[in-house]
């Protein structure tokens, strides 16, 4: 049993990216998809499937700068015993605005430019460089 599904997702992304793997398989929720969803957008992976192998999970395809992975690396934050939330004045920048901070706020999941942008705080979930 995982105490920390997320923090699960994201040791598989960062394992397989240090294997230079071509893709990974995630057991599927609502908020890893989104979180799939986000570093699709911003350009770290190539894709994330929904697939119905005998149970439902996430195909997410990594993507490559030649021989470097487009993702560095990938911190959990705010962890079941010790949440992290920010307030707007507050958001993170990650690597100098090279990187992104994905937060769970009242309107879902955004990177932090978008919470920037929106004017609102929130949990800070992880860190992607």
């Amino acid at each position: 049993m995982f105490t920390d599904p997320i923090a699960d997702m994201l040791t598989r992304i960062r394992n397989a990216a240090r294997v230079r793997k071509e893709s990974v398989d995630i057991p599927l929720s609502g908020m890893k998809m989104a979180i799939a969803e986000i570093l699709v957008r911003e350009g770290y992976v190539v894709s994330a499937v929904r697939v119905e192998d005998p149970r439902p999970t996430i195909r997410v395809r990594l993507k490559y700068r030649g021989s470097m992975s487009a993702i560095t690396d990938v911190q959990r934050v705010s962890t079941p015993g010790h949440r992290r939330y920010v307030g707007k004045d507050h958001v993170p920048t990650v690597r100098n605005n090279y990187g992104i901070a994905i937060l769970s706020t009242s309107r879902g999941l955004m990177t932090n430019k978008e919470a920037k942008t929106a004017g609102i705080g929130g949990e800070v979930v992880c860190t992607v460089y």
